[in-house]
């Protein structure tokens, strides 16, 4: 008996070698895999989660924002520079919305660098507020929403402008029986009346036939002016506003004294999707999860 155990272990520990060596090379056959894959890098997150949607395993996409950032303040560091110069496509909005990043992309050959606002899909004006009863009230730089991405319809442009690119078959990243099940699920809210902490949810009132916000800080996320704050108080007192929106990567103390001074509940809401994992189904996630932060407010 005493034999057979010895045996046994020699035997165990001749093999142990080779089960070592097709353990590793299953490793490395899946790095080298992985490795041979095109590389996309998007400058914000929701850029991300459209790219991942679109490609799913054809292609390894990352993002250069931290969840700290907002997508307006995203500057680059020299490993992000790095990432950039290696990408097989690297995507962003445009230079109004990242006007830090511009210069370093603008450099980029034009067959690797996509720009959003370039491509045909719905544009919107920014600072159109129709509860506040004129344009222009809102100081922000901006002329065009660059929120793209809350509007399913850009996204599945955006994602099949993506697939083109790469060679990769055309599908959509959100389907339309997708899309109008959302419409369902938001059109008891249709008319009902909030406030955002940003202007920054056009495209997705748009697309969804809601009541537009009224937005305590301006499209490009900076506090906008005392007669601005006190007009957005008397049009919230008059459209019997619900809640305020708050998005986890601004702090929030303006909304918080809005919020008292109207005897309002401050909700979450995340318009860039900061918790949602990468996946094929993505955006999605991302747009069911927005709907249901949405719907809180009312619910």
């Amino acid at each position: 008996m005493k034999e057979k155990i010895q045996y046994n272990v020699l035997s165990l520990f001749l093999a142990l070698p080779l089960m070592l060596s097709i353990v590793g090379g299953s490793f490395a056959s899946a790095q080298s895999a992985e490795s041979s894959l095109p590389v996309v890098i998007t400058t914000i997150k929701p850029l991300a989660i459209i790219a991942k949607s679109a490609l799913g395993d054809s292609a390894n996409v990352e993002y250069l924002q931290s969840g700290a950032q907002s997508a307006h303040d995203l500057s680059l560091q020299v490993s992000a520079l790095r990432k950039i110069n290696q990408a097989d496509l690297v995507i962003w909005i445009g230079e109004d919305f990242e006007s830090r990043v511009a210069k370093n992309l603008q450099a980029l050959p034009t067959s690797k660098l996509m720009t959003v606002l370039d491509l045909p899909i719905k544009h919107l004006d920014a600072g159109e507020d129709k509860n506040l009863g004129k344009q222009g009230t809102h100081q922000s730089h901006l002329t065009t929403d660059p929120h793209v991405w809350l509007n399913p319809h850009n996204a599945n442009i955006i994602g099949r402008q993506i697939q083109a690119q790469l060679g990769i078959s055309a599908k959509d990243v959100i389907s339309a029986a997708e899309i109008a099940q959302l419409q369902a699920q938001l059109q008891p809210h249709a008319s009902a009346n909030y406030l955002s902490h940003h202007d920054a949810f056009g495209h997705f009132v748009s697309a969804f036939n809601l009541q537009p916000s009224l937005s305590i800080r301006d499209a490009s996320g900076a506090q906008q002016g005392a007669k601005t704050q006190y007009k957005i108080r008397q049009a919230a007192v008059r459209g019997r506003a619900q809640c305020i929106f708050v998005e986890p990567q601004y702090g929030d103390k303006d909304a918080q004294v809005m919020a008292q001074s109207l005897q309002l509940p401050l909700r979450s809401l995340d318009p860039q999707g900061f918790d949602q994992p990468l996946n094929g189904e993505a955006y999605s996630e991302f747009m069911h999860s927005l709907v249901a932060q949405f719907k809180a407010c009312f619910d």
